[in-house]
């Protein structure tokens, strides 16, 4: 008899055990990826002129990550997600060597309410906004993204000390909000940040807007938006304000994907400016970006698909030494072969045009993503690479 019972109790203690597991997980993900990159025109300390390098996070940033959750009964669930970002060149971690730089969250979610984070995250023009467009996390990717990532749809800028809040999908519909702490007594509006948006998911059809202001980004270490002395931290823009409406829109048919995106951002006395990795001396009164994207994307196989966006971009400088209206035009196109479904090479091309700076190199010289700057008004870079998802 008492061995029976402890036979019992041994195989209800492995039976908890295999429930309380089964209750929780925790996913090791990332994304690797690499390519060949030609540069038409780049400026650096040897002149200026053609270049050809091996880079990393052409279109993906390479990251890797944990996400995790652990059920708590009623549909209620305690969630995280722990995010970094590398260089596949050179081993060396991103995002001005935070230990997870991209995101760092905890927080709970409920089938009947939504969810409620804590931590590092993302506003809600890249969560709404972004998947749109072809840059961040579009097709296009990083060498994609709108001139120096004015409206943040390639995901450059997160929000520290944030507390998010996602409703459930009602019908299609879902609601975003968030709110940045400066986290410095007596200056609670000193460098911090919030947003708020709303998406639609109608079957083909899906819609979305959504808003973001930060307030003097980069004046402390450890407000929502933190200085840096690179774009490889936040912000992109040091400035008194910064604010940026977007809205945007896709459809499917069959195999094609056709988006629409309208993004306007406006930043008050910059002084800062993020272009070529790292942060430039900028001043000036005022300063608006007015991005016009469209974009489509077919899949010729199930492995193969071609895409392409164009954006151009309406500038404007206000400043005692003299305004500007800048113009960017912009072509991608992109080849891409899924070798399986975590694997795929790809081929793409990006083509930018600036015109109208009034002779202020930091507007007027073109610069795609992260590269070092053209010393002209334009410059184009093609990249043939792979990327591998785990």
């Amino acid at each position: 008899m008492k061995k029976a019972l402890l036979n019992t109790l041994a195989l209800a203690t492995v039976a908890a055990s295999s429930m309380a597991h089964a209750q929780s997980s925790v996913t090791l993900y990332g994304t690797v990826d690499a390519g060949i990159d030609y540069i038409s025109n780049q400026k650096s300390s040897a002149g200026h002129g053609t270049a050809w390098a091996v880079q990393s996070g052409n279109l993906s940033t390479s990251r890797w990550g944990l996400r995790g959750s652990e059920d708590l009964g009623g549909g209620l669930k305690a969630i995280f997600q722990l995010e970094n970002g590398f260089s596949v060149v050179n081993g060396k971690g991103s995002n001005g060597g935070y230990l997870f730089g991209r995101q760092a969250w905890v927080g709970l979610a409920s089938d009947q309410y939504g969810s409620l984070t804590l931590g590092r995250q993302y506003d809600a023009l890249v969560d709404m906004i972004a998947p749109m467009s072809a840059t961040g996390s579009g097709f296009g990717g990083n060498i994609a993204d709108h001139p120096f990532d004015n409206d943040n749809l390639n995901n450059d800028v997160r929000m520290n000390n944030a507390v998010k809040y996602r409703s459930p999908i009602y019908s299609g519909f879902q609601v975003e909000g968030a709110y940045a702490f400066s986290n410095q007594g007596g200056g609670f509006s000193m460098n911090n940040a919030y947003t708020f948006g709303a998406s639609w998911n109608g079957g083909p059809i899906n819609l979305a807007v959504a808003y973001f202001q930060g307030n003097n980004p980069g004046s402390t270490t450890g407000g929502a938006l933190s200085a840096g002395s690179s774009t490889d931290n936040d912000p992109m823009f040091v400035s008194a304000r910064t604010r940026t409406l977007g809205a945007g829109g896709s459809y499917t048919i069959g195999a094609a994907k056709v988006g629409v995106v309208f993004t306007r951002t406006m930043i008050a006395s910059p002084t800062e400016i993020a272009q070529g990795g790292s942060l430039n001396t900028f001043d000036a009164d005022y300063l608006t970006f007015n991005n016009y994207e469209v974009n489509g994307r077919y899949q010729l196989t199930p492995q193969f698909s071609l895409g392409g966006s164009y954006t151009y971009t309406d500038g404007s400088l206000s400043r005692a030494a003299g305004n500007a209206s800048p113009h960017w035009n912009q072509f991608m196109l992109q080849a891409d072969y899924a070798l399986s479904k975590r694997t795929d090479l790809y081929l793409e091309g990006t083509y930018q045009r600036v015109s109208g700076a009034n002779g202020i190199a930091v507007l007027g010289n073109a610069s795609i993503y992260n590269l070092a700057a053209s010393s002209s008004n334009t410059q184009a870079v093609v990249a043939a690479g792979m990327r591998l998802k785990f």
